[in-house]
Parts: structure tokens; C-alpha cells; sequence
């Protein structure tokens, strides 16, 4: 039997995964809670599905590409490691700006993904 973690080791962990592991984390522990999570980190520091319904401001963002500026190339390699896409998929998805790249992400999630592609020079808005 594992050892129960505190909030700070909670965390802690939760700061090494990428987007998409944690995006996979996410897809799991909603299944096996059957809930929907705002946030893993809220829920699971809470310690459980009543988290859920404390929750009212919006807690899902949509990080949209609006234009990838003059650095196409470094916009291309952050879409590909923000989302499961291949080469082609992430140039179609450039090229045909404006586009979600992430979709129903938390804030946290959407933020960092947002400063990572505007550090390649894209234009980005998060709904």
C-alpha cells in the first residue's frame, strides 16, 4: 500500500508532467471518479469529487492560434509538442489560422501553453 502524499508532494508531482501527461492524467481520474475535474491539482489537494461543484468561474480554456507570425517553424515544433499531432497535422493547423490548438484546458494549462507559443512569435488568444 502507498503511502499518503501530502498537498505539497501532490503538487510537486503534478509540476513534472508535461501538458500532455497531465491532459492524460486528467482523462483518468475523471473516469475513475466519473467527474468532470476543473483542475486535478484542486480536486485532488481537496480530496475528492466535492471539489467539483466548488468550482463556478470558468475553469476550461480554449487556446487558440491566431496567427504564427514570422517564426512558422518554432510555431509548428510548439503546436507538436502541445498536442499529440503530427508534422503535417501541425503545419495544416498553422497554416490555416485562426485555430484551436488546445481545447477544454484548464487555466493553468492554457496559460503555459500560451507563453510557449508566444515565445516562437505566434499571436494568441485564450477563451
Amino acid at each position: 500500500m502507498m503511502a499518503k502524499l501530502s498537498q505539497d508532494e501532490l503538487l510537486e508531482q503534478f509540476e513534472t508532467l508535461t501538458l500532455i501527461e497531465l491532459s492524460e492524467f486528467v482523462k483518468a481520474f475523471e473516469e475513475k471518479f466519473d467527474v468532470k475535474a476543473a483542475a486535478p491539482v484542486a480536486i485532488a489537494a481537496a480530496g475528492g469529487p466535492a471539489a467539483v461543484e466548488a468550482v463556478e468561474e470558468q475553469d476550461e480554456f480554449d487556446v487558440i492560434l491566431e496567427s504564427a507570425g514570422d517564426k512558422k517553424i518554432q510555431v509548428i515544433k510548439e503546436v507538436r509538442a502541445l498536442t499529440s499531432l503530427g508534422l503535417k497535422e501541425a503545419k495544416d493547423l498553422v497554416d490555416g489560422t485562426p485555430k484551436p490548438v488546445l481545447e477544454k484546458v484548464a487555466k493553468d494549462a492554457a496559460e503555459k501553453a500560451k507563453a510557449q507559443l508566444e515565445a516562437a512569435g505566434a499571436k494568441v488568444t485564450v477563451k
